[in-house]
């Protein structure tokens, strides 16, 4: 039983199957392909990693608050999901303190308790002192803060990687020896 071009029925079977299976592997592969070619395609311009928190007036003088902006590596599609809370602590002037919300320990998202003056962690029983340093618990090290900057009475912040423990580029300033964020 062959066609009459001379393909028999289990050729034309064996076709097909490499036909349905290369256009799987094909779908299956476009999102490979841009998860590693995104960093490429993505164009970084030279301080565009700058990004407002709002107007300093939303950030009374000692006290902290929380704030959030949208993720520079965001995709439109992203929604809500994009925006990522920080804590903003203005001590005076024009003198912030910006914390990534993240535990130094395991990640999870320290709040602030301004009965106490702490921030803390529920995972793990992480403290934080007002001023990011460690108080107790777990985290070996202080809260991960942002640079900063003030221009035309906005609040920005240098964002981009996002500070993590084992992110090499995340940065502790330590006050103490004098490393203040400044723009």
């Amino acid at each position: 039983m062959s066609a009459p071009d001379g393909l028999s029925r289990r050729g034309m079977f064996v076709k097909l199957g490499l036909l349905f299976n290369a256009t799987v592997g094909a779908v299956l592969a476009v999102p490979i392909v841009r998860y590693i070619l995104s960093p490429v395609a993505r164009e970084r311009t030279p301080g565009s990693d700058w990004l407002s928190l709002g107007a300093l007036g939303e950030f009374p003088e000692g006290e902290t608050r929380l704030a959030t902006y949208r993720s520079p590596g965001a995709y439109p599609s992203d929604g809500e999901t994009a925006k990522i809370p920080c804590w903003v602590r203005r001590m005076d002037g024009e003198k912030f303190q910006v914390f990534a919300i993240n535990c130094a320990h395991l990640g999870c998202p320290v709040r602030w308790f301004p009965q106490s003056g702490l921030f803390m962690c529920p995972c793990h029983g992480g403290v934080y002192y007002s001023d990011g340093s460690r108080a107790s618990g777990p985290p070996e090290r202080g809260l991960f803060e942002y640079r900063y900057k003030v221009e035309q009475g906005n609040l920005l912040i240098q964002a981009g990687d996002m500070p993590t423990p084992g992110v090499p580029t995340a940065r502790l300033i330590n006050i103490s020896k004098g490393n203040l964020p400044c723009g």
